[in-house]
């Protein structure tokens, strides 16, 4: 892994989900406790790496937060503006509790919907009502975005520039360069362990390897 090279792994929910799923395919991103806590130990251990959860569920705060503090680590959360507060996700007041911590809180947009599609009717409620939401209840301004399924299109990331964000957030499973604004990420999904993590996500790239994630990262950019 070379110095600039950065490995952003995301995790989902943890635990056992409590009812159905909200979108398809959503309970593939749960993992247990104990897999999320002997992922996050080799995780601990590996430089270069940067951790984040999407969705906002309520273990971000039962599970996530006890356990990075104990670890001394710190991740960016992205939660979803108007399932705060609802069963099962993050109450309002969890986001200053996640700021006073040492963590960084983006928005993850106003309903969990593709941008790509989204921002054509409801631009302003995702990216700006959504994002003053979120501030006003962290406390702090919000200045990253994690994209909703990881979808995105030109159109998208130019809203996002537009909107001043300054770190943009993907699910492109590639490495990333650190200091750069579009970020992609591995996700953590239930059958995970650390051993696949490490085969998975943290694998050196070839020379070959690294010129095919640029070149798709840029055609994705670019559609």
């Amino acid at each position: 892994m070379s110095a600039t090279d950065l490995r952003n792994i995301s995790f989902h929910g943890i635990g056992i989900p409590d009812g159905p799923e909200r979108e398809p395919d959503e309970h593939r991103y749960w993992v247990t406790e104990s897999t999320f806590l002997r992922v996050l130990d080799f995780c601990a251990e590996q430089p270069n790496v940067r951790l984040s959860f999407d969705d906002g569920n309520a273990s971000d705060a039962a599970i996530a937060l006890p356990a990075l503090r104990e670890r001394g680590l710190r991740a960016d959360f992205f939660p979803i503006a108007d399932r705060l507060g609802t069963p099962g996700n993050l109450e309002p007041g969890a986001l200053r509790d996640l700021t006073a911590a040492g963590m960084t809180v983006g928005t993850h947009g106003a309903a969990h919907r593709p941008w790509t599609t989204a921002l054509a009717t409801d631009h302003i409620k995702e990216l700006e009502e959504a994002r003053g939401r979120i501030a006003e209840h962290s406390g702090r301004p919000v200045d990253t975005a994690a994209c909703p399924f990881g979808a995105y299109d030109r159109k998208v990331l130019q809203a996002l520039r537009k909107a001043g964000y300054r770190t943009v957030f993907t699910s492109d499973a590639r490495p990333a360069r650190s200091g750069a604004w579009l970020q992609p990420r591995y996700s953590v999904e239930a059958d995970d362990t650390p051993e696949t993590v490490r085969a998975r996500m943290l694998a050196p790239r070839s020379a070959t390897g690294r010129a095919a994630d640029r070149a798709v990262l840029m055609v994705k950019a670019w559609r």
